[in-house]
């Protein structure tokens, strides 16, 4: 059985006198439309909830069981990155923006950051490490994993209403089977991601026929 997410890169941090640590994480990289979403957190460790693990390893109804749990008894933010930002700096630019936009709403800077993935944000002046599956090993990153993907998903649900028939509301925006055909039935909505291939490919057929 793989081990859960733990506590101890905070210890290891505080045990260096660095006091208030945030977990931060991103989702959405990968989706054809809609802003790169990124959360950050500081447990308190008295209050840790228990079950805190990497968000795609939950069910829907455990990840909003500890949505309630970790705003209730921690400081967070979520903050997003949008399509526009997303096409003019890159994704992985756009989602680091996104994360520091997170941890800069903490109602508390935090003296040491845990980043998920391989690279800390370059516009991120605090002490950081990057920690690779960060979300699988350290429960404040897994914490706010959670609060990203709950935060996206629900935006997405409200973008399927205002663009029936792309199934945002089920696929989040990734490129699935349904959502390229509809890409194709429907065409590019102003949400989408012009700088993906997927959808810059229609544009440039698009841009083709008509020329």
């Amino acid at each position: 059985m793989a081990q859960a997410p733990d506590y101890s890169f905070e210890l290891a941090a505080q045990a260096r006198g660095l006091i208030r640590i945030a977990g931060v994480d991103e989702v959405g990289r990968g989706p054809l439309c809609g802003p790169v979403t990124a959360a950050a957190v500081v447990l308190d460790p008295a209050r840790i909830p228990q079950g805190l693990n990497d968000s795609k390893k939950l069910s829907a109804r455990r990840r909003a069981e500890l949505v309630a749990e970790i705003t209730a008894s921690a400081d967070w933010c979520v903050a997003h990155a949008s399509v526009e930002e997303i096409d003019s700096l890159n994704i992985l630019q756009a989602s680091h923006l996104a994360m520091c936009r997170a941890i800069a709403g903490l109602q508390g800077a935090p003296d040491h950051v845990l980043v998920d993935g391989n690279r800390i944000p370059r516009d991120l002046s605090l002490s950081a490490e990057a920690l690779v599956k960060g979300d699988a090993r350290s429960v404040s990153i897994a914490a706010a994993s959670i609060l990203a993907k709950e935060a996206r998903d629900a935006l997405m649900v409200d973008l399927a209403q205002q663009y029936p028939g792309y199934g945002w509301e089920k696929n989040a925006g990734y490129p699935t089977k349904d959502h390229l055909q509809a890409l194709l039935d429907l065409g590019v909505t102003p949400v989408h991601r012009r700088s993906f291939k997927p959808v810059h490919n229609i544009l440039c057929q698009a841009k083709s026929v008509s020329a």
